[in-house]
C-alpha cells in the first residue's frame, strides 16, 4: 500500500515538473531583418600566392652604409648580326663587248673570229691582243688592246677619218736640198725640218697641188699662195713615197665627204 502511494505521489510530482517546463514563458527573438543586395555576387576566391620574403636588411650600425655604386649594370645581350654574304671570286679572264658605228662589222681577236657587231668575247685571257675589225666601204681598223680581267667595252668607229703618217724625205731646192720629216694626220700637212724658210703646216684643204710620179720618185707639194715642194726618197725608194700619198690622199676624200677627223 505504502509502495503504491509512493510511487502515484513520485508520478504527481514529475508530472507537475513537466507541466511547468512546457508552460514556461520565455520571448521569441525578433525575426532578422533582411537585405536585397544588388551587388554582384563575390567571385569565388583564388587563394593568393605567397610572397617571395625579401632579402633581410643589413644590420644598422654606426652610420648608414651608401648603396654601393661599383656594380655593374647587367649587360644588354647582344644583337645577332646576320653573316655578310661571301663575295663573287673575281674573274680571271676579261670579256670583251665589242661594237662599231657602222653594223655588221666583222670582228677577229688574234685573227680568230668573234662574230659581227655588236659582238661579244669571252674569257680572254689577259695580257696584249691583236683586235682587227672590217666592214664593207672602209678602211679596215687594227689595233693592239690590253685585257684585263673583267668586261670591257669597246666602240670602233669606222666614220672617223684616222690619219698618222710620217715619211723621211728630201726636198731638192734649185739650188741644192733639205733632209727632213713629213708628217700627215686628219688636220693637215706638215714639214719639220732644220730650214726654217722651207718648213711648213697646212690643212688638207690649204694643199693646193699633192701629185706622185712614181716614175721619177717624186712628190710634188704646192700650198695655196704658196711654195712648191719636190719630196724625194733619201734611199730612192718610190714605194714609200707612193703608200704615203695613197693614204693621204683616201684621208682627203673621206674629209670632203664629210667624215668626222678623229682627235
Amino acid at each position: 500500500m505504502n509502495r503504491t502511494l509512493i510511487a502515484l505521489v513520485a508520478a504527481i510530482v514529475v508530472l507537475g515538473g513537466v507541466y511547468l517546463i512546457l508552460n514556461r514563458t520565455t520571448p521569441e527573438p525578433a525575426p532578422a531583418e533582411t537585405s536585397v543586395s544588388t551587388a554582384p555576387a563575390a567571385p569565388h576566391a583564388v587563394p593568393a600566392t605567397k610572397p617571395t620574403p625579401a632579402a633581410p636588411a643589413p644590420a644598422a650600425s654606426g652610420s648608414a652604409k651608401k648603396p654601393r655604386t661599383d656594380v655593374p649594370a647587367p649587360a644588354e645581350a647582344p644583337v645577332p648580326v646576320a653573316p655578310a654574304p661571301a663575295s663573287e671570286a673575281a674573274p680571271e679572264t676579261g670579256t670583251l663587248r665589242i661594237d662599231a658605228d657602222v653594223p655588221g662589222a666583222q670582228v677577229f681577236i688574234d685573227r680568230q673570229y668573234v662574230g659581227a657587231t655588236p659582238a661579244t668575247a669571252a674569257n680572254v685571257k689577259p695580257g696584249t691582243h691583236q683586235l682587227n675589225v672590217s666592214v664593207e666601204g672602209y678602211d679596215g681598223i687594227a689595233q693592239t688592246i690590253d685585257v684585263e680581267p673583267g668586261p670591257r667595252d669597246i666602240k670602233v668607229r669606222f666614220k672617223e677619218v684616222r690619219l698618222d703618217l710620217k715619211a723621211t724625205v728630201v726636198h731638192k731646192h734649185r739650188m741644192g736640198s733639205c733632209q727632213g720629216r713629213l708628217l700627215a694626220t686628219p688636220q693637215g700637212l706638215r714639214y719639220e725640218t732644220t730650214d726654217k724658210d722651207d718648213a711648213f703646216t697646212a690643212s688638207m684643204s690649204d694643199l693646193e697641188v699633192f701629185q706622185i710620179d712614181y716614175l721619177e720618185k717624186n712628190l710634188k707639194v704646192k700650198l695655196k699662195k704658196g711654195k712648191q715642194f719636190n719630196f724625194t726618197d733619201p734611199d730612192g725608194n718610190a714605194d714609200r713615197l707612193f703608200v704615203f700619198h695613197r693614204d693621204v690622199e683616201k684621208a682627203r676624200d673621206r674629209l670632203k665627204k664629210g667624215d668626222a677627223p678623229a682627235q
